[in-house]
């Protein structure tokens, strides 16, 4: 898929696994020609154990996951219990629809665990697509490459952390609108746990 130069660009990947699942997103924001940030954040945390990464407008991405966070925090304290990801998917989903006459400019990978780990891909209209991996944004044709050469849904959550920093990287290498480092989201049966690797290209 060829980007407008206007639209910013990323690569952000999601990998399941039978212990949880993986999150992955380089740091670079771009705005065409532009960067304008080194060190952004694409990943955000939306419950105890779900998480969600995005490719797109910065400001709509934020926006999405405050609203999508808040519902969320709001649903588990009246229902006392956590919300699945598919749920959680499913909500984005509506919202994303509803605004669908003035989109947000948004791709957006959930991931999170209940029972068994789950990946979803959404993009700018509220499509749910479920699957055992994915990659959005303008690094995602080499990103997913990578990950189609090397996922093995038995793999160790070590291995697919491996496989989704190699498969960001990869995509540094070829799309200028990423790069900068790599953040992380692992998220298992225990919790999430965030971290980041600053790295120059």
């Amino acid at each position: 898929m060829a980007y407008p130069q206007y639209i910013p660009g990323a690569t952000v990947v999601g990998i399941s696994t039978e212990d949880g699942v993986i999150l992955g997103a380089e740091k670079r924001i771009s705005y065409g020609t532009f960067v304008v940030s080194r060190t952004g954040k694409k990943l955000f945390k939306l419950s105890d154990f779900v998480g969600a990464g995005c490719a797109g407008m910065i400001a709509d991405m934020q926006a999405l996951m405050r609203e999508i966070a808040a519902n969320v925090k709001l649903i588990e304290f009246d229902l006392r219990r956590p919300m699945p990801p598919n749920s959680v998917a499913k909500l984005m989903s509506v919202i994303m629809f509803e605004r669908r006459y003035f989109p947000l400019l948004t791709q957006v990978i959930v991931a999170g665990v209940d029972g068994a780990p789950n990946v979803y891909v959404l993009d700018p209209l509220g499509s749910v697509i479920p699957d055992e991996y994915a990659a959005v944004g303008s690094g995602a044709e080499i990103a997913i490459g990578i990950i189609e050469a090397g996922y093995d849904r038995k793999m160790t959550l070590k291995e697919a952390k491996e496989l989704a920093v190699k498969s960001i990287k990869s995509a540094i290498q070829r799309d200028a609108a990423s790069g900068d480092g790599v953040d992380i989201i692992t998220i298992t049966k225990k919790g999430i746990q965030e971290e980041s690797m600053p790295f120059k290209q």
